[in-house]
């Protein structure tokens, strides 16, 4: 049997050595999910203009909801919440799709030689390129009705970087627990319909009392989706030492899912 490494480099060599198998995976995928429609890859672009202007309508018209008390603008709502929206899209359509990866995948793991541990780095390329149509469509609608966006939003990327690693360390253990027990991808929907409601889109933190901000925070995508918000709305940089600290934390979850896949990949082929 062939050892797979462990070793946390190996989780950054194995994306580099097969940067263009990855890469080529990605380009299929996304084009192969608009294949044989009318508009095609159009429709990439379509779909968040379209939620964009039904988040508009109903919050800032039907319930003429208003993010910060103080502001009148009908649109800020709608804005702040696409930006949170845009965040959690990332890590959940990862996280729904990786206890099927290996399944839906199948004849991948009967060739020795594929690197299957590059299947979530392919869900991830594929989510990446749909939250960047989706962030190119807040970008012209913020400057549209609101104006020039600052120059703190050129650090949205560097602010999702944690949250990219904690996805991806979830995704591994997530696509290995899915080969071994089914009912993963049942529980999975259903934990990350919960965590959209407990996180920070649809309701600022401060709106809540005071005892329960806490238990909020304790959800790895508040601090992600309130840094997004500050870089990309309210022109404010990062808190960089809590930075750091979620970094450091997100990179070592990533390592640990992509060790609990190395050393389970060994049995998928006979449960499959």
């Amino acid at each position: 049997m062939q050892p797979f490494s462990i070793a946390p480099k190996e989780m950054a060599f194995s994306l580099w050595r097969n940067r263009n198998l990855v890469a080529s995976l990605v380009k299929r995928e996304v084009v192969g999910r608009y294949r044989g429609s009318v508009m095609g890859i159009l429709w990439s672009f379509l779909h968040p203009i379209f939620m964009l202007a039904v988040y508009t309508f109903v919050f800032s018209v039907v319930f003429k909801a208003r993010w910060n008390v103080e502001s009148e603008s009908k649109t800020e709502f709608a804005v702040v919440l696409f930006a949170g929206l845009m965040v959690f899209n990332l890590f959940s359509e990862c996280i729904n799709r990786a206890p099927n990866l290996i399944q839906s995948n199948v004849n991948y793991v009967k060739k020795v030689i594929f690197p299957l541990e590059v299947l979530p780095w392919v869900a991830m390329g594929s989510s990446i390129f749909h939250g960047f149509i989706s962030l190119t469509v807040w970008f012209i609608f913020y400057l549209i009705y609101i104006g020039p966006p600052h120059l703190n939003a050129l650090l949205f990327p560097l602010i999702l970087l944690p949250l990219i690693l904690l996805t991806m360390g979830l995704s591994w253990l997530l696509a290995s627990l899915g080969v071994y027990l089914r009912d993963i991808a049942q529980i999975t929907g259903i934990l990350t319909t919960t965590l959209l409601f407990l996180s920070p889109i649809f309701y600022p933190v401060s709106s809540l009392p005071p005892d329960y901000r806490s238990l909020l925070l304790l959800n790895p995508l508040s601090a992600v989706i309130e840094q997004a918000r500050d870089v990309l709305i309210w022109n404010k940089l990062p808190d960089w030492h809590y930075y750091s600290l979620s970094l450091l934390a997100s990179g070592t979850i990533a390592w640990l899912g992509f060790a609990w896949f190395q050393k389970t990949r060994k049995g998928f082929a006979d449960v499959l």
